[in-house]
């Protein structure tokens, strides 16, 4: 992953996560996001159907759109490597910081259990912001 994309990554956007259901159908759902290395990461609970879908493929997607900037977008096939709740209440935490600016998650349901789900990109597409008409007559 090239850093203008892990840059973009790691601002906090919301990204769309897209996985398979079990009738073959994409199911996209907005989630936090972090990176660690090339590696993209994100937080979900046990029970949900993101979570169900991305052990039974572990083949998803991943995309941003810049919140100031809509030309400025990271778009990431890759495959799903770990999926495991060690540290993911403490990563749920960190996005927490990221996302909202407290240190707790504040969302956390009774009993919830939380996972923590490593993707490694397969192919990054990153489009930049265009270049103004007013850079390019400059030039």
């Amino acid at each position: 992953m090239n850093g203008e994309a892990k840059a973009l990554l790691d601002e906090p956007v919301i990204a769309n996560l897209a996985t398979i259901d079990a009738a073959g159908r994409p199911h996209v759902t907005p989630v936090w996001v972090d990176t660690d290395g090339g590696d993209i990461v994100i937080n979900t609970a046990e029970g949900r159907a993101k979570t169900r879908n991305l052990r039974r493929a572990a083949l998803v997607a991943v995309s941003v759109v810049d919140s100031q900037d809509p030309f400025r977008v990271v778009a990431v096939q890759g495959s799903v490597v770990e999926v495991t709740t060690d540290g993911a209440d403490e990563h749920i935490d960190r996005l927490a910081r990221k996302y909202l600016g407290v240190d707790s998650y504040p969302m956390r349901q009774p009993g919830e259990q939380r996972i923590k789900v490593r993707i490694r990109p397969d192919r990054v597409l990153m489009q930049p912001a265009p270049v103004s008409r007013t850079e390019e007559d400059a030039e």
